[in-house]
């Protein structure tokens, strides 16, 4: 009986310590998991800087205003020409 006890202590002990080394084992996992995840998403956060910063590029009025002039042949109305509407 004493034996029989002693057995399955030892398995209890020795179920545990597997379990230890699993957890310790996911854990490790989800932290290299973590991590490139967080590389992945400062990449992103940079790329999306750059986008932006290239939008506001292809925005900027003078940019637009050049265009209009050089390839569209578009020209500043004169005044008299120009109507303003307000609504109420």
């Amino acid at each position: 009986m004493k034996s029989l006890l002693i057995i399955m202590l030892w398995l209890s002990c020795v179920c545990s310590a597997l379990g230890v080394v699993y957890s310790a084992y996911s854990a490790r996992q989800a932290t290299q998991e973590l991590e490139s995840l967080r590389r992945e998403s400062s990449s992103l956060q940079v790329e999306s800087g750059q986008y932006l910063l290239e939008k506001s590029t292809w925005a900027a009025y003078s940019r637009v205003e050049k265009i209009a002039v050089n390839e569209l042949n578009m020209k500043v109305p004169a005044s008299n020409k120009t109507i303003l509407v307000f609504k109420k």
